[in-house]
């Protein structure tokens, strides 16, 4: 496994940001042992730290250089977006535009006349795009984006291409096969969740289970490979 997915996970043990605990369940209903909270990202030097290994994914996947505009669905996936895009011309030079949606259209200020559903208002002729967020459940927020991303370049009367959505932590379900055979649009991530367990568990890293700080245990391991053979992609 890559050196920076093995940074990543160690940093989702550190933060608590993955966790254990009983009674999960999943935005779209399904039970899960364990949860991704990036919401413990929450200063300035973990946001950029999260935003680097993003950066470090497009990169390492070729996209960071063929990439216009970083869009991130409200709210999480706006602080990726920004914190992404800021690593990228930090750490490798690359500036590209960053925007995301509003739950709301605005009809005031600079968006009186074109009542843009995005705040940055960033879409041009032929742009590339990606979208980034922090994980994917039942990827209703990823619809309603691209949906949002259409009706935009359709009042302003361009083309676009959406090249990719990456993410965080690949939960390995069903629900991205069938939302790259739906759309086409490959989804990247970080790290894959087997790959996350098998990691901290053979290293013993610490982590939150259920409220206490310890290592994963064989019973905890195998509670992620039973919810993988029930829920899994393969």
């Amino acid at each position: 496994m890559e050196e920076y997915k093995k940074e990543f996970a160690e940093i989702l043990a550190k933060t608590g940001a993955f966790f254990f605990k009983e009674g999960l369940r999943l935005k779209d209903g399904r039970p899960t042992p364990y949860f991704i909270n990036m919401g413990r990202f929450n200063t300035g030097r973990l946001s950029y730290i999260l935003g680097s290994f993003y950066a470090k994914m497009m990169v390492e996947n070729g996209i960071a250089k063929n990439v216009d505009i970083i869009f991130g669905p409200s709210y999480k996936g706006s602080a990726i977006a920004l914190s992404a895009s800021i690593a990228l011309w930090k750490e490798y030079g690359i500036d590209v535009l960053f925007d995301y949606d509003r739950k709301e259209i605005k009809l005031h200020g600079e968006a009186s006349k074109d009542k843009s559903l995005m705040v940055n208002n960033s879409l041009f002729n032929d742009c590339k795009i990606f979208i980034l967020d922090d994980v994917i459940s039942s990827m209703k927020t990823k619809y309603e984006l691209i949906e949002k991303i259409k009706k935009d370049a359709e009042n302003k009367g361009v083309d676009y291409r959406i090249i990719g959505i990456g993410i965080a932590v690949d939960r390995q379900q069903t629900n991205i096969k069938e939302f790259f055979q739906k759309t086409g649009i490959p989804v990247y991530s970080i790290i894959k969740l087997k790959e996350l367990v098998e990691y901290l568990y053979d290293k013993e890293i610490p982590v939150l289970i259920e409220g206490r700080w310890q290592p994963i245990s064989r019973e905890t391991k195998e509670k992620v490979d039973e919810y993988l053979r029930v829920y899994g992609a393969d």
